[in-house]
């Protein structure tokens, strides 16, 4: 066990994908459109229109290169540009947020509340109100985010969303799979936007895919993603359009994911379980759960908060060392860092139960630093509580994805019981 990494969640292949991938290069359709493109988006439809109960919805969905070019579409689509401002759930990853910014907007953040910890309907109403009287307009749209797939108070969410008459744009980036009150997530606002990157529920390598109201926003997302030509026998362009339509070969490879979708979400609910019944008598560890019989999260990853009173061994060493690369499975190039320290991080015990896991071939991290506690967003208008904060000082991801099995979770609980002094 102690020579096989155990990583947070790594994609694995249903077997078909080379199929469609096979089909793709034989046909010659190696390209930003083609049968697998339309194929994936039809299974998409299927799968989010699905309700327990109910007729299915008729959503449409078009697919793209990533999860941040659907959350820019959306925005495009709900009218967001210079000078407006968006609320945005700031206890999220940076693509719900930096999207904002490429359009000259500004994004205004808002806390989270303790039990699904997403966005908090109270301080939504409030930051409406207050933007209202000092701006003079309303916000352009809502970002509501399903953090580590965990459904946000959608009922009270949507109902100011619709009082006020503001859009709400779903990132549903980690929550693909994820319900509530038996309806999939990314289907209640007007967008939805879903991530398929290479650690998400399905892969397609790098993608994404967003969920539109009809045919006819889907056509106009469509549109942009293709580089927003009029229908000319040449180029011409009467709005800035975009390049970010889906491979077919990449398309090829969500195809075969769509075969097992159910299989990968049942598996982290089944993991989630197995982690809550291991811990369940481990004082000052508490697992992040299901609020109440309406949410259904995927639990994407698992995630637990220590009590700051909770002593790890080797707890005085954290933070001696400055980290000049990246942690974990983080992809692409980072800045080599300064200093071993912020004015916002995880406490000591968290990053002590990091260090101590990844010396013992588990690879955890902190959860989400907090948008409005990022250097580059220090003057953006927040709406904040401490909840955020709060959870980012004490909380960790621990590993949940389809090769996790039952033994490795069993070793991890075992790891975690060793380092608490």
């Amino acid at each position: 066990m102690k020579n096989e990494r155990i990583l947070l969640c790594l994609a694995h292949m249903s077997g078909r994908e080379m199929e469609f991938i096979k089909e793709a290069f034989d046909t010659n359709w190696v390209v930003p459109m083609g049968p697998n493109v339309t194929g994936f988006e039809h299974d998409l439809e299927a799968f989010v229109n699905r309700r327990e109960g109910k007729k299915p919805l008729d959503k449409k969905v078009v697919c793209l290169s990533a999860g941040t070019a659907a959350v820019h579409l959306a925005l495009i689509a709900c009218g967001v540009g210079q000078g407006d401002e968006v609320l945005v759930q700031s206890f999220t990853f940076c693509a719900s947020s930096h999207p904002i910014t490429y359009l000259g907007a500004t994004p205004v953040f808002i806390d989270s509340e303790k039990e699904s910890w997403n966005m908090d309907p109270e301080l939504l109403e409030e930051a409406i109100k207050d933007r209202i009287a000092k701006t003079g307009k309303k916000p352009k749209a809502i970002i509501p985010v399903a953090l580590y797939g965990m459904p946000y108070q959608i009922d009270k969410i949507m109902e100011i969303a619709n009082r006020y008459e503001i859009p709400v744009i779903e990132d549903g980036a980690e929550g693909f799979g994820s319900n509530f009150n038996g309806q999939a997530l990314g289907t209640f606002g007007e967008y939805g936007v879903l991530s398929f990157n290479g650690n998400k529920m399905i892969t397609t390598s790098g993608g994404g895919a967003l969920i539109c109201p009809d045919a006819d926003k889907a056509r106009e997302i469509l549109w942009y993603a293709t580089q927003a030509r009029e229908s000319y026998p040449y180029y011409q362009h009467e709005a800035i359009g975009y390049n970010y339509r889906m491979s077919n070969i990449c398309a090829g490879i969500g195809r075969g994911q769509m075969t097992i979708v159910d299989e990968h979400v049942a598996h982290h609910r089944h993991v989630q379980a197995l982690y809550e019944e291991l811990l369940k008598d481990v004082e000052g560890i508490t697992m992040h759960c299901n609020p109440g019989p309406e949410y259904d999260s995927n639990f994407w990853l698992c995630t637990a908060t220590l009590d700051p009173n909770l002593k790890i061994k080797n707890q005085e060493n954290a933070y001696k060392q400055v980290i000049t690369g990246a942690v974990g499975g983080a992809a692409g190039v980072t800045h080599a860092a300064s200093v071993a320290v912020t004015d916002c991080q995880p406490n000591d015990n968290v990053e002590a139960l990091r260090m101590a896991l990844d010396a013992a071939g588990i690879e955890s991290r902190p959860l989400w630093k907090p948008m409005h506690k990022q250097p580059v967003y220090k003057n953006a208008p927040a709406y904040t509580n401490g909840v955020s904060e709060a959870l980012f000082a004490t909380g960790i991801c621990l590993p949940a994805g389809p090769w996790v099995t039952e033994d490795q979770v069993r070793y991890i609980v075992d790891q975690i019981k060793a380092s608490i002094m």
